[in-house]
């Protein structure tokens, strides 16, 4: 890899400092799901609930959930996103508990990506497999402010990243951010992600999903959500909710 592309949404390491956390916001969608009939909700195998049911999908992100779910929700994020964190700290358990596990609602993640930062975690989250990808990003973004402190602590390191090319620089973005550290504290070993980080071409499948379903869908910021395949905007937890409920989650 050459070089990292602009970012999708003006989001640059040093805005993000400057706040403490990244703003990425898309806009919202101002029209209306419409009400379906409820769902009623659909049992889970017995030796496995659908919270613990995940799969890889071909548009590169992790989906948990019933994958025969008729309520489809799908979360665009980025790993430096202010606002994917709170929405992650807000709704992630009530997701899981409340809607995925009853079968009615599968929740997919995909990547937008914004910077070096966000794209060097997310090729680490992909380290472990995909079981691991949901709790990896929601550890991330608990830990938001902790690890843009740690690329201000280490600003030499990150900017003599700008001048490295391919594995070299997310090494160096990694070494910055003291991503080794946070992902060997959940069993990934350093040397486990520098193998990892070595492997290019998973990194460049992520960027170029990122850009290719970013324009085909007119997703312009994260977090921006999907639900049965309409782009319904940036939503907060208070504000998607609802929206579940209306589809038939309820």
């Amino acid at each position: 890899m050459k070089a990292y592309p602009r970012p999708l949404i003006s989001c640059s390491i040093a805005f993000a400092l400057a706040l403490g956390l990244a703003a990425c916001n898309s806009a919202e969608d101002s029209g209306e799901l419409p009400e379906s009939d409820r769902i009623a909700p659909i049992a889970a195998s017995a030796d496995k609930p659908w919270a613990d049911v995940v799969a890889a999908t071909p548009e590169g992100g992790f989906a948990i959930g019933n994958p025969a779910a008729p309520i489809k929700l799908v979360e665009y994020a980025s790993h430096s996103c202010s606002h994917c964190a709170e929405f992650a700290e807000k709704a992630s358990a009530s997701l899981r508990d409340s809607y995925v596990a009853s079968g009615r609602v599968s929740y997919e993640i995909r990547n937008q990506i914004h910077d070096p930062i966000d794209l060097t975690f997310a090729v680490l989250a992909r380290c472990a497999g995909p079981e691991a990808f949901h709790p990896l990003a929601e550890q991330g973004w608990a830990n938001l402010a902790s690890i843009f402190e740690a690329v201000e602590r280490n600003s030499s390191i990150y900017a003599a990243a700008q001048q490295q090319q391919g594995a070299a620089r997310m090494d160096s973005i990694a070494r910055a951010a003291e991503l080794y550290d946070f992902f060997a504290a959940r069993g990934l070993s350093s040397d486990q992600a520098r193998q990892c980080l070595a492997d290019q071409a998973k990194a460049e499948d992520i960027v170029k999903k990122s850009a290719a379903q970013s324009d085909e869908l007119n997703v312009t910021g994260t977090p921006t959500f999907f639900i049965n395949g309409r782009n319904v905007g940036t939503q907060t937890w208070s504000s998607l909710e609802p929206m579940l409920q209306r589809a038939g989650a309820r």
